[in-house]
């Protein structure tokens, strides 16, 4: 069974190589990117099965980040990353294509829920919105 690709975007490098860590220990194949800007690239190179996006980044916020990922991949699943008591980006999100969002500092445990709760669901309607 294919192990399912995850795209970390957080700009807190030690946050994101922990969780990176810890998520690949968990079956899942990460890869990290520590902007935006480098997401937007990446998503054009790699197809993932989840993107974990962090919310505040300095340049091209989450927000900014989400909008490109959807118009290259309208159909890939986003878990949002929000911090600072902002539960109003991560509803924000939502409304803009994402799965769901979680609040910082973030259980691995949660986190690895939401993923897999994503990654059914890409599962079942996938790339073309069809049953697999």
């Amino acid at each position: 069974m294919k192990r399912p690709s995850i795209l970390l975007v957080d700009d807190e490098v030690a946050f994101a190589n922990n969780l990176q860590k810890l998520l690949s220990k968990r079956g899942y194949d990460v890869i990290v990117v520590y902007n935006g800007s480098d997401a937007v690239n990446v998503v054009g190179e790699k197809e993932f099965d989840v993107i974990v996006l962090d919310m505040k980044m300095p340049e091209m916020d989450g927000i900014a980040t989400l909008k490109k990922i959807k118009q290259k991949m309208p159909h890939v699943e986003v878990v949002i990353l929000t911090g600072h008591g902002s539960v109003e980006s991560g509803i924000e999100g939502m409304q803009l294509g994402a799965f769901d969002f979680l609040i910082k500092p973030v259980r691995i445990d949660d986190l690895q829920e939401k993923v897999s709760e994503a990654y059914r669901r890409k599962l079942v309607y996938g790339k073309r919105g069809e049953r697999h």
